[in-house]
């Protein structure tokens, strides 16, 4: 797989709350980083963010680009299932195809269309 297709199948695992499949997505020594979570380890990560998904009624990668050879550039939309709708932006480092590094930066409410 390709880096990006590697960030892809990992938001994929993360909607479908495949643990199997994002374990295997993620390095043993994975970092995230977001304005609510200052380098989390895996172990973290799984336990905290992961199982999130439930609160949303849909989302949608609408760019993943690489930047370079390791980094991945993501920007995607959601909508809560209260109806919020947002717009955030991660920069992912991806090594040996495993995910090492994912900074996530928060966007605000975003209006539909």
């Amino acid at each position: 797989m390709s880096n990006v297709e590697v960030v892809r199948a990992a938001f994929a695992a993360y909607l479908a709350q495949d643990r199997a499949a994002i374990d295997r997505l993620l390095a043993e020594d994975f970092v995230f980083t977001s304005p609510q979570d200052d380098h989390i380890d895996k172990a973290t990560f799984l336990e905290i963010c992961f199982p999130t998904a439930d609160r949303l009624r849909r989302q949608e990668i609408l760019d993943a680009v690489a930047i370079d050879d390791e980094q991945v550039y993501v920007r995607y939309a959601y909508e809560l299932k209260t109806g919020e709708r947002h717009r955030n932006v991660e920069v992912q480092t991806v090594r040996d195809g495993r995910i090492t590094e994912a900074q996530v930066y928060f966007g605000g409410h975003f209006p539909e269309g």
